[in-house]
């Protein structure tokens, strides 16, 4: 009888274990970034602890006794006694939730910081892709036309039409359109090799930031709170083994609760209060960067806008030039057209830079507007 009652309770126990760890692997997902990986494992692993029943077992001596009137056994006197069950704490069951709760709450907030910080990396950046791009196609227009000019030139100085000063001079010129050329190259590589981010505003993450670390907090409120309850149920085999018994089964409810957490709630508050603020005063933090960032862009959108300015009166006034002297054929109008198209090339892509720069970056301020 007793073997039969020891495989009853064997086979709850084994049985329970097992749907735990079944719980445990359906919970298991695909492909995801690694700190949700991390933290989803971790608050599995604890919740797994805490959701599930514990066993036990026990075997000693304890007071025994008849307490009907046929005193078999006098009180005070030991007797052997085995007792083996299940003990479980229903609180236990909403601290594993909430703990899981809280690694997606924890998993969103980590995505929602990737974002901004990917998002800053990229806003210091903004525009310079388009800018890039403009800059580029006057140079590749314009380039072979100068080479070609360099070439006519070298011709004239074999022929001894020009000096090699001037020769010099124009190679100089062209040289830094072609060292230009070969930053803008760079350049877009380098921003070609940077990940993309989502098409948000700089505030619209930092707000996103701010509500998932919110959230986060809440659940971490959640579990400090359920710390001040216990509601545990507990039963099993229970025997006295020299004591007639006709049910040797045994079984309780204890409901526990901590004064202390009458006194959580305002300290909850102020934990609350305090993460917020804590967010924005972090110095070196997102918040912070946020806004220097800002500051950095609007101070240079305005210098970029009065250099457009100033570009665009320089490039008119030397293309001005070049349709006067453009009819003219003597050896000292052509040395000197040639040096006004270099100059009028290198000032044109400049003003194609500024203007895409500009406008990029001044779209990028009104979506950041408040």
């Amino acid at each position: 009888m007793r073997v039969r009652r020891w495989a009853w309770v064997g086979s709850v126990a084994v049985g329970l274990g097992a749907g735990a760890v079944q719980a445990q692997e359906s919970g298991r997902d695909g492909q995801e970034p690694g700190h949700c990986a991390f933290v989803r494992g971790v608050a599995r692993a604890e919740s797994a602890l805490l959701m599930a029943p514990q066993v036990f077992a026990s075997a000693g001596v304890v007071n025994a006794g008849d307490l009907s009137g046929t005193a078999s056994l006098p009180l005070g006197r030991p007797a052997p006694r085995l007792s083996a069950g299940l003990d479980y704490d229903v609180v236990g069951l909403y601290r594993g939730m909430t703990l899981r709760g809280r690694a997606e709450a924890e998993c969103a907030r980590h995505q929602a910081l990737a974002g901004l910080r990917l998002a800053l990396l990229r806003g210091r950046d903004v525009g310079l892709e388009a800018a890039l791009d403009a800059r580029a196609r006057i140079l590749e227009e314009s380039l072979p036309d100068a080479g070609k000019l360099l070439a006519d030139l070298n011709a004239d100085v074999k022929a001894g039409l020009a000096t090699l000063s001037e020769l010099n001079a124009l190679r100089l010129r062209l040289d830094a359109l072609t060292a230009l050329a070969h930053e803008t190259r760079r350049e877009r590589e380098r921003l070609s090799a940077l990940p993309r981010s989502e098409e948000r505003a700089l505030g619209e993450w930092l707000g996103r930031l701010r509500e998932a670390d919110d959230a986060l907090e809440a659940r971490e409120r959640s579990l400090r709170s359920a710390q001040a309850w216990s509601v545990r149920v507990r039963g099993g085999y229970d025997e006295l083994l020299q004591t007639s018994q006709a049910l040797p089964v045994s079984g309780a409810l204890v409901v526990g609760y901590s004064l202390g957490g009458l006194f959580q709630s305002a300290a909850n508050d102020q934990a609350r209060e305090g993460r917020q603020r804590a967010l924005d005063e972090d110095l070196v933090g997102v918040s912070q960067e946020t806004s220097r960032l800002l500051r950095e862009l609007r101070a240079t959108h305005a210098a970029e806008r009065m250099r457009l300015a100033e570009v665009d009166v320089l490039t008119k006034d030397l293309d001005a030039q070049l349709r006067e002297i453009e009819g003219l054929e003597t050896v000292r109008v052509r040395r000197y057209r040639d040096y006004l198209r270099l100059e009028w090339t290198r000032l044109r892509a400049e003003q194609a830079w500024l203007q895409a720069r500009v406008e990029a970056v001044g779209h990028f301020l009104e979506r950041e507007a408040p």
